[in-house]
């Protein structure tokens, strides 16, 4: 993938700079000229302007317009620059998640930390709570801080956020984790979902359960909980069990932090508690994240049923060790690889690329419950 429209201006300019070719006092192209060379909107010209004076390599005089600084930095790519006035400019990667937990993501969050810090990068992380709104205003706000570039855990929902659209499409440097967008050129890091879902399902199938319930958040434009859906769909097909659209709950939002979103935990809950009674020969049920499986289990408990539950993640506290066997993402790979691939579009690379992610199938004992 190549770098973004302003970051090829600026590359343009800061190799200028540190060739040689332009010289400490020299004039610097101005944001009509390096709009028309290029052919983009003042608008980005005017931003790749600013970060180069921002980063020390050029001083703007109002009215005369931009020079070459008289002790320029040289810069390489993850370094921090340093002002002529010695003020440190850390290079920064935004992170941009749904939220975190021990459940799952705080390994994520961990793992894209240490490997950019190997790169001599900072991070900053902006929470989105599930909210597209928010995803949006994250995505803004960071750009406009002059990350170098976006790893985002993009939120469920009915349509793709239109900034981050935008973004893939100006070739601004992206990873998306978790999921990917289908007919979006941005690279990716995410679990083989498909494999992890057909793995609990055939568990619950070899354990001699025949009516099976699978439950989420919305599937639609969110490739993580389509491909778990196609996987539990492929598991019954390949064990003979037919496939029953009436045991599959996909409208529950649960994963919002419960104290920011109270509200919408307990209509979870109701919806939830209703589909169960609905359905009194299910034996057994795959949650496709584990607060929904925690949620699942608190409603049995309530009704004074029985199911067998298994689902995706799981509590990491020692104190607390999941109670359900589970798929157990790997976190801190999918973290590094993230990392791995924005500096490569930072470096320039053309094309974008997908990696699948194995994971480890946990069985946890009736004893161990």
């Amino acid at each position: 993938m190549k770098l973004s429209l302003y970051e090829q201006l600026y590359t343009h300019v800061a190799d200028a700079i540190n060739s040689g070719q332009l010289k400490p006092g020299d004039r610097v192209p101005s944001e009509k000229d390096l709009a028309e060379q290029f052919n983009v909107s003042r608008i980005t010209s005017k931003k790749a302007l600013e970060r180069l004076y921002q980063d020390g390599l050029i001083d703007r005089i109002r009215g005369k317009g931009s020079f070459v600084a008289q002790n320029a930095p040289t810069q390489e790519v993850g370094k921090p620059v340093i002002r002529n006035n010695g003020q440190v400019i850390p290079k920064l990667i935004g992170v941009i998640v749904p939220d975190y937990s021990d459940s799952y993501g705080l390994k994520l969050i961990h793992a894209i930390e240490e490997q950019s810090a190997k790169a001599g990068y900072h991070i900053v992380i902006r929470r989105t709570y599930g909210l597209q709104d928010r995803e949006e205003s994250a995505i803004l706000s960071l750009v406009q801080l002059g990350v170098s570039g976006l790893i985002i855990f993009p939120v469920h929902g009915d349509y793709y956020n239109q900034q981050l659209l935008r973004l893939v499409l100006s070739d601004f440097p992206v990873v998306l984790v978790d999921r990917y967008l289908k007919g979006i050129p941005a690279s990716t890091v995410y679990t083989d979902n498909i494999s992890a879902s057909k793995r609990l399902t055939h568990y619950l199938l070899d354990k001699g359960h025949q009516q099976i319930a699978f439950i989420s958040p919305p599937a639609e434009n969110t490739s993580s909980i389509e491909e778990r859906i196609h996987g539990f769909q492929q598991a019954l097909r390949a064990h003979g069990s037919p496939y029953n659209p009436d045991l599959v709950l996909t409208s529950l939002y649960s994963t919002l932090p419960t104290a920011l979103d109270r509200e919408r935990i307990a209509k979870d809950k109701a919806t939830l508690r209703a589909f169960i009674e609905r359905i009194p020969e299910v034996t057994a049920i795959v949650a496709c994240e584990y607060n929904l499986a925690v949620m699942t289990q608190q409603v049995l408990q309530e009704l004074d049923r029985q199911c067998e539950i298994v689902c995706f993640d799981s509590s990491d506290s020692p104190l607390t060790p999941s109670p359900f066997t589970h798929i157990q993402q790997h976190e801190a790979k999918m973290g590094t690889t993230a990392v791995d691939l924005l500096l490569r579009q930072h470096q320039g690379s053309a094309e974008p690329s997908n990696h699948i992610i194995d994971f480890d199938f946990v069985e946890v004992e009736k004893s161990q419950r």
